[in-house]
């Protein structure tokens, strides 16, 4: 486990229970003490975490998140998840986020990264969002240029959705754009809930050289009731070791690459 994965860890583990201590780093990563120290202290400069004596405790925000960010399913999944996409971007990167949980988990595991953190007179990195939530993560960070999209808030995602989103989205271009979903299929393709927020996520992915869809396993074989689109949108689906030698085979065969995170 390199540093950057290991700074994802623990920024994971904190999420669960608020706090931690320099003890249950040790003995979950099996690092030394002074590892654990210094990575607390990292992380506690990147304003990520407050230290105590001891350990930590999780940043506050001035916002609150959606319950289903608080009950979040599958986070070990989504944090293995988030560590694949973040080893496709590259420093000085231009991506795009939709809202989430595996899209705010890859924009924690960005932030935990050495090269990203790293001070310079330039941005290491452009963060394109409609999610309020990801860009008041980010808004903390120089080193990374965040672009919010306008739009309404949607109150059950915290994402902005609606026309106005298209003002920003339609004059930018992505390297990369992470689109989380509801539902993927390897004939359907990548849907989600609410029409509204498909209609952002198919523009944002039109806008990428590369669109991803990140995606539990779990999603795998759902249909939900908007349709972002398929393989000719997609090149790429995320995932984790829960997929199938069929739903793999099935992907596959439809010309999408899936990464399995591990």
């Amino acid at each position: 486990m390199n540093r950057s994965e290991r700074l994802a860890a623990v920024l994971a583990m904190i999420a669960e229970t608020g706090q931690i201590e320099v003890e249950d780093i040790i003995s979950t990563l099996h690092v030394s003490a002074a590892t654990a120290r210094r990575d607390l202290d990292t992380l506690a400069e990147q304003q990520l975490l407050t230290r105590t004596r001891g350990g930590a405790t999780g940043q506050s925000v001035a916002y609150d998140l959606p319950l289903r960010y608080k009950r979040e399913q599958n986070a070990p999944q989504k944090q293995q998840i988030a560590l694949a996409a973040s080893a496709l971007v590259e420093r000085g990167a231009v991506i795009g986020l939709c809202g989430g949980t595996t899209s705010t988990s890859i924009a924690s595991v960005l932030c935990a990264r050495a090269d990203i953190m790293a001070a310079s007179p330039n941005p290491n990195l452009t963060v394109v969002t409609n999610a309020i939530n990801i860009a008041a993560q980010l808004a903390m960070r120089p080193q990374i240029k965040t672009v919010v999209t306008g739009g309404v808030v949607h109150p059950r995602s915290y994402e902005l959705v609606g026309p106005y989103s298209d003002v920003v989205l339609e004059k930018i271009t992505l390297d990369i754009a992470f689109i989380g979903v509801n539902g993927v299929d390897p004939l359907v393709g990548a849907t989600v809930h609410d029409e509204q927020e498909a209609a952002v996520n198919l523009l944002m992915a039109s806008r990428a050289s590369r669109a991803i869809v990140v995606a539990d396993s779990t999603k795998i074989g759902v249909t939900a009731f908007a349709r972002i689109g398929g393989p000719t949108l997609f090149s790429t689906l995320i995932t984790d070791q829960g997929i199938t030698p069929e739903q793999l085979a099935a992907f596959n065969d439809n010309g999408t690459t899936v990464i399995i995170a591990s």
